[in-house]
């Protein structure tokens, strides 16, 4: 605040304020009720709220309903495969005005340069940009990633006050079973009295009571009632999310209708551009459609999740706290008609009133490096006493995947696809050292009839994962990807159908939103071409290689056992 005085004669009336808003119904998240008020907002702070403020501007809200706007607690911005300013650009009209963002893809590629870049990139945004740093880079040692950050590496950061603490602990294996260097992390954000933020699909009972012990605070990874209702009992924040290829908000109703919801609060993790023009926005919407009272789900997309980070004044309004507001004409749909930043009108009618196209792009090295690739690399050969092969089920709309064990398909001693079954070759080659490093196996739910499909984002690592009906698909896709250095590709017959340039650690476009989203329609058109099942295919695959989400997973290590936290035979 630049005049503690000032603000303190414009609570008190005895000077007028910035702006005031008249007629307000405010959402008050303290006391949980909402009534009728002016706004006074002085220096970009909240300075009283009552009737009779003066100010040198005046907007009548005529009764429309004013609450905190909105905080995604967990956020990988990558994920968006746009700029952050390009990002902003999209979730700022909607009502989000602050995000926790993990930089952890382009950490995986570049390490403490990739958060430099993603710093740099989010200044001077009208999107206040918090970020916790990477905990596993890489996630596990079953994968390949560009760099490997320790607690050294992390503590050239941790008192950065944007740095808010350290971001997911996938690796629960490592905590439960006291990894050294897994605990040091953990100390270093302890010792700073800063979060620790928590992954940890299925993990129960005195597990989870050690992984919790450990100090590891929240959880999105939460999918059933029963899941999340134990870690709320044991103390653990609740960060329900709803991301492009996981949406869990459904499922955890009847947790948010029956339980205390102070310690919930809602994330996006993964967003793809289409899903972030109603971002934290829908996730109130949806949940106040199916039965949480309005007020709570204000709650948790503003001061539970400013609490839980310890932020200072946001998150609410009230005096002294910054004037992030959302105006709402009604509580159903909760797409703002006005949002504020710091007092200022920063969105008005869904259009954004600030330019953010004049962000320069700091140069970066390349980052798809591959030894050099040829078709028979792609081979599978098979054991003499093989009798079925290992394949990795997709379920719709979730990151889990499924073994199941089926009969080999064979040709001239290869294991090959069987389209008419659904079983499709995947391929997974490590980008960033030029090892030579490619796992390979199947995969069963895309659907495919013909051509292939591939792309740089492939969680955590980002190698180069390839899903093909044949081979010489496959090997023209990966050699494409290549030369744009990165990005998401379908090819058919020899011939590329669509195509998306990630030139940004192999992750993000360099082009605006429109650009970007036209060629990921043409992308989704020509995976129905190829016969695709899948809604969002590029954003099932990038998960296949997650090798801390159960069941069977790949990476450029092979296939893996993620129950067993162990690569695994392909052929049984």
């Amino acid at each position: 605040m630049k005049n503690i005085e000032q603000l303190i004669k414009v609570s008190k009336g005895s000077e007028c304020a910035d702006i005031v808003l008249k007629n307000a119904n405010l959402i008050n998240v303290f006391s949980e009720e909402i009534y009728k008020t002016d706004i006074a907002i002085k220096d970009g702070i909240i300075a009283g709220i009552d009737e009779g403020y003066c100010g040198k501007e005046e907007i009548d809200l005529n009764g429309a309903y004013v609450s905190p706007s909105f905080i995604d607690g967990h956020v990988h911005i990558e994920s968006a495969m746009l700029l952050p300013s390009e990002f902003a650009r999209l979730v700022v009209p909607s009502g989000t005005t602050t995000v926790v963002a993990d930089p952890h893809e382009i950490s995986n590629v570049m390490g403490l340069q990739g958060i430099s870049f993603m710093r740099e990139a989010t200044k001077n945004l009208p999107l206040d940009v918090y970020m916790t740093l990477p905990s596993c880079v890489p996630a596990t040692s079953l994968e390949t990633s560009g760099v490997e950050l320790n607690s050294y590496d992390l503590a050239l950061l941790i008192d950065a006050p944007w740095v808010l603490g350290i971001a997911e602990m996938m690796n629960f294996p490592g905590v439960v079973n006291g990894d050294n260097n897994v605990l040091s992390k953990i100390r270093l954000g302890l010792e700073k009295n800063k979060r620790i933020d928590g992954h940890a699909p299925h993990l129960c009972g005195k597990d989870l009571a050690a992984y919790i012990a450990a100090g590891i605070a929240s959880d999105h990874e939460c999918t059933t009632p029963e899941e999340a209702i134990e870690k709320l009992r044991l103390g653990m924040y609740l960060m329900v999310r709803e991301a492009t290829g996981a949406r869990d908000l459904e499922p955890l109703i009847p947790v948010l209708k029956q339980y205390n919801t102070r310690k919930c609060m809602f994330v996006t993790d993964d967003r793809h551009p289409k899903h972030l023009k109603q971002h934290i926005s829908r996730m109130v919407k949806k949940a106040v459609r199916l039965g949480v009272d309005p007020i709570k789900a204000i709650q948790m997309a503003s001061i539970n999740t400013a609490e839980y980070f310890k932020i200072p004044n946001l998150g609410a309004i009230a005096p002294g706290y910054k004037a992030d507001i959302a105006v709402f004409k009604d509580l159903e749909t909760f797409e703002p008609c006005m949002v504020f930043k710091n007092g200022r009108l920063v969105a008005k009618d869904k259009q954004l009133l600030v330019d953010t196209t004049e962000f320069k792009v700091p140069s970066l090295r390349g980052t798809v490096n591959i030894k050099w690739l040829n078709i028979d690399d792609l081979k599978i050969k098979v054991p003499a006493n093989a009798k079925e092969v290992k394949v990795i089920n997709v379920i719709p709309k979730q990151l889990i995947t499924k073994e199941t064990k089926e009969a080999i398909t064979q040709k001239e001693g290869f294991a090959v696809q069987n389209i008419d079954n659904d079983i499709l070759k995947i391929a997974v080659i490590e980008r960033h050292k030029a090892s030579g490093n490619i796992g390979l196996g199947f995969v069963k739910g895309f659907g495919l009839k013909s051509g292939a499909i591939a792309s740089t984002v492939a969680h955590d690592s980002h190698n180069m994962i390839v899903i093909g009906t044949n081979d010489n698909d496959m090997y023209h896709a990966a050699v494409e990807l290549v030369k744009s250095q990165g990005g998401k590709i379908i090819v058919k017959d020899g011939k590329t159908l669509a195509h998306l340039a990630l030139p940004i650690a192999g992750l993000m476009s360099d082009k605006p939103y429109e650009e970007v989203d036209k060629s990921l329609a043409a992308l989704e058109n020509a995976a129905k071409e190829i016969g695709c099942q899948i809604a969002d295919p590029f954003m099932s695959m990038a998960f296949l290689s997650l090798s801390v989400i159960p069941e069977l997973k790949i990476t450029d290590k092979g296939l893996i056992d993620v129950n067993s936290s162990a690569t695994t035979n392909l052929f049984v």
